[in-house]
């Protein structure tokens, strides 16, 4: 490939310096840690213009994940906090009318809560901006390079999940 980018030359740099660098690995982990702060910026600069917190994002999107209404306590496993974290969250997003607390279904005891018309916009909105902009990035690749790169990066993920010897 002719195309270079900036990580070719910090790869370039760097190998004179560290002789054992290997440059396929150095130059792959230097992109993914490139394209996680630029999505995170992107999902930064969106949330402003959605006059969205992170973290009000963060728990819109796990309730829409859960069909749009789910028990406090799904929530708090889904977004590995505290029980009474996600009541302060829910709370907050309630009085911003992004959501509203209802009786469940299955349990009279338990209240669940609800994304509002006003909620699932705030987060459909959001995604539509972000996902925008990964198919902007993505669209450098033809549909069986996305599907190879999805399925290399799997690989490396799932070591990466195993525990370590």
């Amino acid at each position: 490939m002719t195309d270079r980018d900036h990580v070719d030359r910090h790869v370039e740099r760097w190998l004179p310096i560290l002789p054992t660098l290997d440059p396929d690995i150095e130059g792959a982990v230097t992109r993914i840690q490139f394209l996680t702060r630029h999505l995170r910026d992107v999902k930064e600069r969106t949330l402003v213009g959605f006059d969205l917190h992170g973290h009000e994002y963060d728990t819109l999107h796990a309730l829409a994940g859960r069909g749009g209404r789910a028990a406090p306590s799904d929530l708090a496993r889904d977004l590995a906090m505290a029980p009474a974290s996600v009541t302060a969250r829910v709370d907050a997003l309630l009085r911003r009318g992004f959501v509203r607390r209802i009786p469940s279904t299955t349990d009279r005891r338990r209240v669940d809560v609800e994304l509002t018309e006003a909620g699932r916009a705030a987060w459909h909105g959001a995604m539509d901006v972000r996902g925008a902009e990964e198919h902007r990035l993505f669209a450098a690749l033809t549909p069986p390079e996305r599907r190879l790169l999805s399925d290399l990066l799997r690989r490396v993920v799932l070591r990466a999940e195993q525990p370590r010897d």
